[in-house]
């Protein structure tokens, strides 16, 4: 992890940067918020400013958003003084660190903003097929393609990949495609040039140029326009890349890595995706299992985020009892390690005993997790419908729905069909008590929503 630091923090930037050097950061120095945002913009990243809370917060996040630079704050300031902290906050400030630095502070900030604790866990064999092909291939410059279901640590494996290439001493950079609007990816990922566009101040090195001599991390490049593809695909077959407003191309020595959660074969077919880009980035793929088929994963990853939320929050060591575990691994955690991790940062909080009961084991609303009522069902069962309905036309599947081809209609894998001859009664009554009468008997003889028409001449 990269850290700047802006000001003089009271004298203690000393103490600061040995602590931080201490857990793994690259620590910069600047004296002003002028000279960090010259800094960020000439490609000397940072994945965290830490800045003297008597500086103007407010002004260095507002320049640095012209140049369409996004580098989360922490404000630093000596003592504890309620009323710099909450000027630094609303000034834009994600935390407050009073100083002299704690170490176990910094360290839970640095954790906690730049989500760079990410460590390999892995005991399950279907995962462990997926290290063993990422050893193979780590060394090289291949690219590669991630898939799987959201939040099943498909950024994790990236950071794995890297740390095992060649590269593992080169930057490290993620480019979150989703987060980013499209006018602004452009310039994220490729710079510009002085009067590219209104706030163009200065020429600004993109992620690209950031990364040469590393690795670039594409997180959700399913999400990319295809205008911005076209220019993705050039820079990946030339190895150039050209700046917004440039007039020459710049050569960049990446390599790529990329992620998905979605079919990128049916976005292809769809139209939505560059198939030629598709074969670039898809030299090797890794498909990351969900949480739900890992069986394994889910106790070593439970006891391991219980003791890490345990000594974050200051609380005695803890363990999952016997209960709670047959509950954790009776659940199928439909938001994967990330669902995982969020219940046992809970259960820390909620547990008052030595061991962790399934008592503890609560979704946000306080509902038990890992019991399968009948009203869960239903609501799956309608999920898994209108997956299966997205994308097709109304004569499509009103040709399902025609009783003359119900021998030939196979059975879905739900309840809820789009057949009538299908419709689950006691699924109705489970819709009806949910979201009212009218809502059970519309899903059971109207068209849905979601279908696309068609017109025929």
């Amino acid at each position: 992890m990269r850290l700047l630091i802006v000001g003089s923090l009271g004298g203690q930037i000393s103490a600061a940067t040995q602590i931080a050097m201490r857990h793994g950061a690259k620590v910069a120095h600047v004296d002003t918020i002028e000279q960090a945002t010259i800094a960020l913009r000439a490609g000397k990243g940072a994945d965290l400013l830490m800045v003297d809370a008597r500086l103007d917060i407010a002004a260095l996040i507002a320049a640095n958003e012209a140049e369409h630079i996004v580098v989360p704050v922490v404000a630093a300031g000596v003592g504890i003084d309620p009323m710099m902290a909450a000027r630094a906050i609303r000034q834009g400030a994600r935390e407050y660190i009073s100083l002299p630095p704690d170490a176990e502070l910094i360290a839970a900030v640095l954790a906690a903003v730049c989500d760079d604790d990410k460590p390999m866990i892995v005991e399950d064999a279907s995962m462990k097929q997926v290290i063993t092909l990422a050893d193979q291939i780590a060394g090289s410059d291949a690219s590669i393609m991630i898939t799987g279901e959201s939040g099943v640590g498909k950024e994790v494996i990236a950071h794995y990949v890297h740390k095992k290439s060649k590269r593992r001493d080169k930057p490290f950079i993620a480019v979150n495609c989703a987060a980013i609007p499209e006018h602004l990816l452009e310039s994220e990922l490729f710079g510009h040039e002085k009067g590219a566009f209104t706030g163009a101040v200065a020429r600004r090195i993109g992620k690209f140029e950031e990364a040469d001599g590393g690795t670039l991390l594409l997180d959700e490049i399913s999400e990319m326009d295809l205008r911005l593809q076209s220019k993705l695909l050039r820079a990946l077959q030339e190895r150039v890349i050209d700046r917004v407003g440039g007039a020459k191309p710049v050569p960049v020595n990446i390599r790529i890595l990329a992620t998905s959660n979605r079919d990128m074969g049916q976005m292809v077919r769809a139209g939505e995706f560059r198939e030629d880009l598709l074969y670039r980035l898809n030299v090797v793929n890794l498909r990351i299992p969900p949480l739900r088929e890992r069986k394994d994963d889910i106790a070593a990853l439970s006891h391991f985020f219980i003791d890490k939320y345990a000594r974050s929050n200051g609380r005695p060591a803890k363990r999952l009892s016997k209960e709670a575990l047959t509950q954790v691994l009776t659940h199928t955690w439909p938001g994967n390690v990330r669902e995982l991790e969020n219940a046992m940062h809970r259960a820390v909080l909620l547990s008052n005993n030595e061991d962790v009961g399934a008592d503890a084991i609560r979704a946000p609303d306080g509902a038990p997790v890992g019991i399968h009522d009948a009203t869960g069902a239903a609501i799956e069962a309608a999920q898994e419908a209108a997956r299966h309905l997205v994308g097709r036309t109304v004569a499509e599947v009103e040709q399902d729905a025609d009783p003359r081809n119900a021998d030939a209609l196979p059975r879905q894998p739900y309840a809820c069909s789009t057949h009538p001859r299908h419709f689950d009664p006691h699924i109705a009554q489970q819709v009806e008590a949910i979201f009212g009468r009218r809502s059970a008997h519309h899903s059971a003889t109207h068209r849905p929503s979601c279908l696309k028409r068609t017109t025929t001449k």
